[in-house]
């Protein structure tokens, strides 16, 4: 049997690529999980895990597939890898039963996905930072740019609410799980402190609400449990975040930031709760940020410190 064509190793930054020619000694198993090689009933062991369901009953051009585990005896098919390298080669699979995707496979690097919200006007905010610059990042992001395995998802203003505000918050939130597939989720919240003139990265939220003025819907709940299921309002969660790892990434880059461990018992708590809890059942991660009005940091300024935010988040998940 001849080994399949080396054809050298080459740094690449995440892909296996291979062109398959059809040969009546070799087969393609294929399925969702495994992708292994045969040929005259020689295994080569599996080349590639968590692969995407495959259609077998279609043609595809190429394969595009991420390499995740060397095969058995490399030395002998002349196929392997190395840490931080992948092959790229010819294989002889049979019948051209190929497919192409573009996303990671599971032994690669997590793409980070993070979810942006913010807040419309309330009681003594007319103007909310965090509705502006959340309605301006994606077109912000697109002229300078993401960093690598970084991916902006959805950005979404909500009501400045507690319990009117669930629906929607509850909506995105679920909306984010049919896209977990070897992907970290990250939901990044922003709120306004019209008191402090730097911005506060949120290392916990408490069950508790007790609203100093009405929410925008008109409730003004006094020392009541968020989620009653979760008992005592004096209830903690903690971001799985390592806001120490982001706090230095950003004094590195220059942003004027500390750490919090009082989001208040207003909206921001509120949602940041609700968040926390649901990342943590979902296998996700949250993070409530505080930024200052406009008046104390202009809006070009808080938006830099967005996009470099995201790389720190991507830096420390």
């Amino acid at each position: 049997m001849a080994s399949p064509p080396m054809l050298g190793l080459v740094e690449v930054p995440r892909y296996f690529e291979a062109t398959l020619v059809s040969s009546p000694h070799t087969t393609l198993i294929c399925g969702k999980g495994t992708v292994s090689y045969k040929s005259g009933g020689h295994s080569m062991g599996n080349l590639l895990s968590f692969v995407p369901a495959m259609d077998r009953n279609q043609l595809y051009p190429s394969l595009r597939l991420p390499l995740t585990s060397a095969v058995s005896n490399p030395r002998r098919y002349g196929v392997g890898a190395s840490t931080g390298f992948y092959q790229q080669c010819s294989l002889e699979i049979g019948n051209c039963i190929c497919a192409r995707f573009d996303e990671m496979g599971s032994e690669g690097p997590k793409a980070v996905i993070i979810h942006v919200t913010g807040f419309k006007k309330f009681l003594g905010v007319d103007e909310n930072p965090t509705e502006t610059m959340v309605n301006n990042l994606k077109i912000f992001l697109e002229k300078r740019g993401l960093p690598a395995g970084v991916k902006l998802g959805s950005c979404t203003v909500l009501e400045t609410a507690g319990i009117g505000a669930l629906p929607m918050l509850h909506k995105i939130l679920e909306s984010s799980i049919s896209s977990m597939d070897n992907e970290q989720i990250v939901w990044l919240h922003f709120g306004v402190n019209s008191g402090q003139s730097k911005f506060a990265i949120e290392q916990q939220a408490v069950n508790e609400a007790t609203f100093g003025c009405p929410d925008e819907f008109g409730w003004q709940p006094q020392q009541l449990p968020i989620v009653p299921e979760d008992g005592e309002i004096s209830r903690k969660r903690e971001t799985l975040c390592s806001t120490e790892a982001i706090l230095e990434f950003l004094k590195k880059k220059g942003c004027d930031a500390n750490i919090s461990r009082d989001a208040g018992r207003f909206v921001c708590n509120y949602v940041y709760y609700q968040s926390l809890r649901f990342a943590e059942q979902k296998g996700q991660k949250s993070l409530f940020v505080h930024v200052p009005l406009f008046s104390s940091i202009d809006e070009q300024t808080q938006m830099k410190f967005i996009a470099t935010l995201l790389e720190a988040i991507a830096s420390a998940c």
